[in-house]
């Protein structure tokens, strides 16, 4: 009786609409649940999207489609005849393919990819073409695979007859990029609920009648979830008209910025920008009669008829310190499915296995990339949080959800504060798995890298943009192809996954520029310091320097008057005429073969239609970067981390020249391996006493120059010798890092 008492008091009912990810909850509800949680105001979260896909993809779900289309009378193309063929095929496995996704059913694996249990339309046939990728993946995976595939061609038969704006991660994303005017999505909204449509206001419903909240706000991040949310919308405000209902998120704060359509407030009360966490308590202290409309923060709503735009400079955000943790209570989070839709290891990451989302800082600590959105709060506001705190959150994550997977979030973390949570992490002996995105700073140093493994990182991506040092210049991204190479390398080599964001069409960029990128590319996965990468074309935003100042990179803007709706993506052209459409097929495609180790000696014409300019890069300019490396100092300032498990020391003597030394033999051991190194017995005692006083000190760390003042004052001799000596060198390997 308590918890039912306590959902009928729901302040606000947050909801995720349909469709962002299928393996993990978006985390802009968690986030703003946990804020709430702080101010004690009373809160319910659902992700609709994983209720609708359960619902569909189910036993009952799949009899009431079926029956559906019989009813209807679709014209079928050849694919689809065949779906319904087998459909009795498909209703009685369905349940065991989302168990089986759920990880609730891991032994089904060998019936799916051995046994003729799975019905298979037109997704399976290009299986043969992937027998390199399934013996990398292993089993479970190639198991997943296959039930990804079996559920695609289900969506194809949905997208074919009941729903063509259907899709899992996305729905009518169409209707939400790039909409300048109201008009399309309006005109959608005024048409009859569509069958997908159907089963998410079911859903919500129930959901309303569970929580009775005064206010629904709506998290939308991306425009594939834009349509549900006003369908939604619609509902609550013809159901419900005493509801108050509002939407923030991603795609709000950075395409409707400049709304001024009207017709949008007959579906929302408010719209809020940018962190919820201020707009959101005073909206609701505004609903409850608490404060006047003027106290309200980043916040449309429809005022005489006009939209209106109110912002107290007085209400002031809160710091990061302050939001608290992230709260994936309400969310079933074992209901969730974990895909493999393509063999590209970064994007399995954000569709399979689930992951807790945290934020290491707020905002961009760089800030200059001249394609980013910098001018906006998200980007240019940054704030570090404190390591303690953030590792704090990640243990109140495993105590609530029981998964120690963690996804950061961030636009790029701090290389120092990474260092700082990855030392946390390894005090508190957490054992996690983490990955976050990244600029390849020359921070990144093989010995930063290899703390960052020990602490549980498994992967990280980053913008490599455009591999041309011109016009990384131009991006001010503040890094060398040369620093990207050695900064790869060094993740590589510490056993940590390398992703690359990959840019073509940037303004000026010319054919030759395009060509020596993709050869760039190739030599690095050649080498073997790259594992994942995918190709983009530029796209001029609003809020971008390009942007904002087309003519400084020689664009031409067509996008030159507002619209009324959605204004982010800007129509534009380079004053040179080039087209960069045309090598988007090329590019992928070349990836997609060098990703998996294939066709490095094919040449560079070869994946293009059309004539292209021979590359002017080196064969071997990687190779020849990462040969020729500066000779590594050290700043007294540095850390100093022992990985390793204290030695045992033996004495012996030695004699050499008619001379007797008395020499240490130290004996390290670690999981997998075992180190042996004989030095002078006072620098080998002094070694044991200095890894004995790291292991104890209040953080697990020495700074470089009280090791040094340590050795100096114990031994009698010179420092900096020893740091370059082949056991030092073997101890460095072994586990002691200067970071």
């Amino acid at each position: 009786m308590q918890k039912l008492i306590s959902v009928l008091e729901t302040q606000i009912l947050l909801i995720t609409p349909p469709f962002t990810q299928l393996n993990t909850p978006y985390p802009g509800t968690v986030y703003l649940k946990g804020f709430l949680n702080t101010k004690n105001i009373s809160s319910f979260q659902s992700d609709l999207g994983i209720e609708v896909i359960l619902k569909l993809f189910s036993k009952k779900g799949l009899q009431d489609l079926f029956v559906f289309i019989a009813a209807n009378n679709f014209e079928l193309g050849e694919n689809s005849q065949r779906i319904v063929a087998l459909q009795e095929d498909y209703i009685e496995s369905v349940d065991a393919v989302i168990a089986f996704l759920q990880g609730k059913n891991p032994t089904l694996a060998n019936a799916i990819v051995h046994d003729d249990f799975l019905p298979q339309a037109s997704r399976f046939s290009h299986l043969e073409d992937l027998d390199w990728a399934f013996g990398s993946m292993g089993f479970q995976d190639k198991a997943k695979h296959f039930a990804t595939l079996y559920l695609e061609d289900l969506s194809d038969l949905i997208i074919e007859t009941v729903d063509e704006n259907f899709g899992f991660s996305r729905y009518a994303e169409r209707l939400g990029r790039s909409a300048n005017s109201f008009d399309e999505l309006y005109q959608k909204l005024n048409e009859q609920p569509t069958y997908i449509d159907e089963i998410t206001l079911q859903s919500l419903a129930h959901l309303i009648t569970k929580t009775n909240p005064k206010i629904i706000g709506f998290s939308v991040p991306f425009p594939g979830n834009l349509y549900s949310a006003f369908r939604c919308a619609k509902y609550i405000k013809a159901n419900h008209p005493n509801i108050k209902v509002v939407m923030g998120g991603g795609f709000p704060n950075t395409e409707l910025r400049s709304l001024a359509d009207v017709r949008v407030f007959e579906f929302f009360d408010f719209i809020n920008l940018d962190d919820g966490e201020a707009p959101t308590e005073q909206l609701i202290r505004f609903v409850n009669n608490e404060i006047s409309q003027s106290e309200l923060k980043r916040t449309f709503l429809l005022e005489n008829n006009e939209v209106k735009y109110i912002n107290n400079p007085l209400i002031q955000d809160y710091k990061q310190s302050e939001v608290g943790c992230p709260d994936y209570s309400d969310i079933d989070l074992n209901q969730y499915i974990s895909v493999i839709e393509v063999v590209n290891p970064m994007h399995r990451l954000w569709s399979d296995g689930r992951w807790n989302k945290l934020t290491m800082a707020h905002g961009c600590y760089w800030g200059k990339c001249t394609f980013c959105d910098i001018s906006l709060d998200y980007i240019k506001v940054y704030e570090p949080i404190a390591a303690k705190e953030i590792v704090d959150r990640m243990e109140q994550l495993i105590a609530t959800t029981r998964t120690t997977g963690f996804h950061f979030v961030d636009e790029a973390a701090p290389p120092a504060l990474m260092r700082e949570v990855a030392i946390e992490i390894i005090k508190r002996k957490l054992t996690v798995s983490w990955w976050t995105n990244i600029r390849f700073e020359k921070s990144f140093t093989l010995d930063l890298c290899r703390l960052l493994k020990a602490s549980g990182c498994i992967a990280v991506s980053g913008g490599l943009e455009v591999a041309s040092d011109r016009l990384l210049k131009l991006i001010d991204k503040g890094v060398t192809v040369e620093q990207v190479a050695r900064v790869n390398r060094n993740f590589t080599e510490a056993g940590i996954m390398v992703h690359a964001y990959l840019m073509y069409g940037f303004p000026t960029q010319t054919a030759q520029e395009t060509i020596d990128s993709l050869e760039m590319v190739r030599q690095m996965f050649e080498v073997g310091i790259m594992q994942s990468g995918f190709w983009h074309q530029f796209a001029m935003t609003a809020h971008s320097p390009v942007g904002m100042n087309p003519e400084s990179f020689d664009v031409i803007n067509h996008s030159t008057t507002l619209g009324t709706f959605a204004n982010n993506d800007m129509i534009h052209e380079d004053k040179s005429g080039a087209v960069h459409d045309k090598f988007s097929f090329g590019l992928k495609k070349s990836l997609f073969n060098y990703m998996h180790g294939l066709c490095f000696d094919f040449p560079l014409q070869e994946w293009f239609e059309f004539k292209i300019p021979r590359t002017k890069i080196e064969p071997d300019y990687i190779v020849s970067v990462l040969e020729n490396e500066a000779f590594q100092t050290y700043k007294a300032t540095q850390k100093v981390v022992w990985l390793g498990s204290l030695p045992t020391l033996e004495t012996f003597t030695k004699t050499k020249k008619g001379k007797t030394f008395e020499k240490a033999r130290l004996t390290f051991h670690s999981k997998h391996n075992l180190l042996e190194i004989e030095l002078d017995l006072g620098v080998g005692r002094w070694l044991q006493n200095f890894l004995q006083e790291l292991k104890q000190s209040p953080k697990g760390v020495l700074s470089f120059a009280q090791m040094k003042q340590s050795f100096e004052a114990r031994t009698s001799e010179d420092f900096e010798p020893f740091m370059f000596t082949k056991q030092a060198e073997q101890l460095r390997d072994f586990g002691l890092l200067i970071i």
